[in-house]
């Protein structure tokens, strides 16, 4: 059994180009040959050998291989004991660093799990999406990311290159957490135990990587949205204060200041001063254009 699947405009990041199902015959072999997506192979039962990079890998049930895009490989069933095996082909921004993740790299493209059989279960979920019509492509992607979140959950310990690319997933997830729930009460304990860290060894990751530390970056990302709302007249001081988190419009106005440079309030007089004049140029210039081209040069 197997499925192609057209290009995904939908889900840039990571998306499933093929998936399949096939119980070998004896000797059946693929290659040398090269891809144009990533190919993950993951064995059901028999034996078999992979062959990449002047490397050879004998595999059995619940090993598998990567097969990276442009590399040429080549695989083979063993004669006696041919292999079945399930695959997923897939492409997108992410799949590299999820790969990475999982322990799966160019010179490291065979994994072991044997745990269960989840991955024949997800391979068996994405044949019976068709059901599916209006959400099979997103169905199919839930699927594609279930499966590699086991690769990277059971995986092998990161290795020290891959320490700078976890370093920055986590900012990254401080980032976003805080660009979610800014409005909220939140604390740095709430986000790492949301990212699943020591409170200290965020910290310290975060500032290493930002030269700032957690609660200084959500201030500065509270006062920069609370900036942004400074222009709507309809919007108090206070109601801005409570839209960027703070019930407590002394401690806002405390904080904006810090960050700012001035109060609240000389802030926004500067900032509706400013759209007043603009507005006063801009119709100065519609004026202007108007006599132009009707003839009226000043």
């Amino acid at each position: 059994m197997i499925e192609y699947l057209p290009r995904s405009k939908q889900h840039a990041e990571l998306h499933l180009t093929q998936f399949g199902i096939e119980e070998c015959i004896p000797g059946h072999f693929f290659g040398p040959a090269v891809r144009n997506h990533y190919l993950l192979h993951y064995v059901l039962s028999g034996e078999g050998v992979f062959e990449v990079g002047g490397s050879r890998y004998r595999l059995r049930k619940g090993q598998g291989f990567l097969i990276f895009p442009g590399v040429v490989t080549y695989y083979q069933a063993d004669t006696a004991n041919p292999w079945s095996y399930c695959w997923v082909g897939f492409n997108g921004t992410s799949a590299e660093l999820l790969l990475k993740q999982a322990g799966l790299t160019k010179s490291s493209p065979i994994f072991l799990y044997d745990r269960d059989d989840m991955i024949y279960q997800y391979l068996q979920l994405m044949n019976e999406s068709r059901g599916f019509h209006k959400a099979r492509e997103t169905r199919l992607t839930g699927l594609l990311y279930l499966l590699l979140s086991l690769l990277v959950e059971f995986g092998p310990v990161a290795s020290p290159e891959l320490k700078g690319t976890r370093t920055e997933i986590y900012v990254e997830e401080v980032k976003d957490f805080i660009e979610m729930n800014y409005p909220q009460k939140i604390t740095i304990e709430d986000i790492a135990q949301f990212i699943g860290l020591n409170r200290s060894y965020l910290c310290s990751l975060f500032k290493q990587r930002m030269q700032i530390s957690i609660q200084d970056y959500l201030i500065r990302y509270r006062i920069n949205k609370a900036c942004e709302m400074m222009g709507n007249a309809e919007l108090s001081i206070a109601d801005i204060s409570r839209s960027v988190g703070y019930n407590d419009a002394l401690l806002f106005s405390k904080m904006f200041k810090k960050v700012k440079g001035s109060a609240p309030k000389h802030y926004r007089a500067e900032i509706q001063a400013q759209i007043q004049n603009d507005s006063k140029n801009s119709i100065q210039q519609i004026e202007e254009e108007h006599l132009f081209y009707n003839g009226f040069v000043p």
